[in-house]
């Protein structure tokens, strides 16, 4: 029986999935097993995961079931695996030989700790070479206050004990988005303690097509994790307090991003119809308004603007020198709003020792032997 129970779920990914779990393999902490849940994939990706098995049997093993989604492929994952341990890895992504003992050396060294949460270098999109979160990280240890403020506060590359699946049971299956912060609030709620690792040693890919590329959806999917959540919390408790706040704070997002859906399918009716709301909801905002009438009067002439804007901020930028790393601001800033990945991406070698992290140079890249991209 592994120590370490790796959950891969995996949804057509043929091309990719090679490149994810050769990363779990090559891992220099060997006391695991690959749990790959193939969730009614059309395309060869049950046929790759079974020929890993077939090469490794005491390593990986293959589930199969109808598709259900990311949530219930985990969840199909957790019940099949014998670990004492879980650590989630998407199909598309990849980890750093090293992640896996450096995640254990930190969940051994705290048996008071049940979720070690790590970090990983944006592989594609805006922030390419990039941690995905900051390094070094100046932020608190994650705890429900902590979580429900920042939902970056805990990162879908993490490790958790199996007695937090036994006491919150798996990931919700209702939910299609944002289930892995739904899991890691219902954990804070239960009392687990959480930890950071906030060394990049793994490959987070993005990519425009995935789940959490849809403004609209992400944000739909927080609205109900924290609505969800809200009964749990109780009167006059910071954690209620904050999911309020939150809740206020993502029903203004959602009609923003409602609005530039509508603009993006040059539906000018519905797009001003969401600014005036999203000004009421606010209480002020000229330019709200000044753009809902011009999107009245003159339709074309405000989707013609718009379009020119974008074009505009798509363009790249030059820029040189060291770079920090931003905390994200919303939930959609940092999983979506991402471009395809050229059909070759370049990879980033693991940050210096010590922590500096400046922008990447042509000569700190190496090229894999296939593209990844996000999952689901």
């Amino acid at each position: 029986m592994a120590t370490v129970s790796v959950i891969m779920p995996a949804y057509n990914v043929a091309p990719y999935l090679p490149s994810a779990i050769d990363s779990v393999l090559a891992q220099t902490y060997r006391d695991f097993e690959l749990v790959v849940v193939n969730d009614g994939s059309t395309d060869d990706t049950l046929a790759i995961a079974e020929s890993y098995q077939a090469r490794h049997p005491d390593r990986v093993r293959v589930v199969s079931q109808n598709n259900r989604g990311l949530a219930a492929a985990r969840n199909s994952g957790l019940r099949a695996s014998t670990g004492a341990v879980f650590a989630l890895l998407d199909s598309d992504d990849a980890w750093m030989p090293a992640y896996l003992a450096e995640q254990m050396r930190v969940l051994d060294g705290r048996p008071d700790v049940a979720i070690v949460t790590g970090n990983a270098f944006d592989r594609g999109g805006p922030q390419d070479g990039q941690p995905a979160r900051p390094m070094p990280d100046d932020r608190p240890a994650p705890h429900l206050v902590e979580i429900l403020l920042d939902e970056y506060a805990v990162f879908i590359m993490s490790v958790f004990r199996r007695e937090v699946v036994d006491c919150i049971g798996g990931f919700d299956e209702s939910f299609r988005t944002n289930e892995d912060y739904d899991f890691w609030i219902r954990a804070a709620l239960a009392g687990f303690v959480f930890a950071r690792n906030p060394t990049p040693l793994a490959y987070y890919t993005r990519r425009s097509d995935s789940l959490s590329a849809n403004d609209t959806r992400m944000l739909a999917g927080i609205l109900r994790v924290f609505r969800k959540n809200l009964s749990a919390c109780a009167e006059g408790t910071p954690a209620r307090s904050v999911i309020v706040r939150q809740i206020a704070r993502f029903e203004g997002e959602l009609m923003a991003a409602e609005a530039r859906d509508a603009l993006a399918r040059d539906d000018a009716s519905t797009a001003a119809a969401r600014l005036d709301a999203l000004r009421l909801r606010r209480g002020r905002g000229v330019h709200l308004s000044l753009a809902a009438r011009t999107l009245r009067a003159a339709p074309r002439v405000a989707l013609w603007a718009y379009r020119l804007r974008r074009r505009f901020q798509s363009m790249p930028r030059r820029s040189s020198g060291a770079r920090i790393v931003p905390r994200p601001r919303s939930i959609v800033s940092d999983q979506s709003r991402v471009a395809p990945l050229e059909s070759r991406t370049l990879v980033p070698q693991p940050a210096p020792a010590a922590h500096v992290v400046r922008r990447p140079s042509r000569a700190d890249f190496v090229r894999p032997d296939k593209p990844t991209f996000k999952r689901y």
